[in-house]
This record gives structure tokens, sequence and C-alpha cells, in this order.
């Protein structure tokens, strides 16, 4: 029985390990961490830490959207999906 529920349990596990391994926080990452993300390349990353720089850090999702240009509502949901996360939020 305990075999069974181990067999059953450890994809699921090697699921969370994975998704939580690449989370990768808008606040303290840098332009490298950042790159990381499939979806942000140099220029994404440079205007993330500059905005972050001069604005104060990212309070959610939404304000990640307002303040960087080009990061739509649909494009941040798919950052996030990615492993970007603002602060705690995931």
């Amino acid at each position: 029985m305990f075999k069974r529920i181990l067999f059953l349990a450890a994809p699921l596990v090697a699921a969370f390990v994975s998704f939580f391994a690449h989370a990768v926080d808008v606040n303290a990452a840098d332009e490298a961490g950042l790159r990381a993300i499939k979806g942000i390349g140099p220029a994404k990353a440079r205007a993330i830490v500059e905005e972050r720089a001069t604005g104060g850090p990212f309070m959610d999702a939404g304000d990640l959207s307002r303040r960087v240009k080009g990061m739509g509502g649909q494009t941040v949901e798919r950052l996030r999906a990615e492993g970007l996360t603002v602060g705690s939020q995931t």
C-alpha cells in the first residue's frame, strides 16, 4: 500500500519542486535572473530592473503590468506560468 501511494505521489512532488526551483521574484532578481524566465529577453529584463530602481518594488502583477511597457495582463500571466513571481505572490 505504501509503495502504491509513493508511486502515485512521486510525480506530484517532482512537479512541485520543479516549479518552485525555477521561481524568479521580479522584485529581487537582476537582469540575468529575469532572463532565465522564458519570454523575458535582455531589453525587457533591463526595463523591469530600471522601473524597479526608479519606482520601487512592484506591489503585484497588475502593478508590473501598468509600470512596464509591453507587459500587458496576458503577458504577465504567461510569465507567471513560467515561474515569475511578484513578492510573495505566485
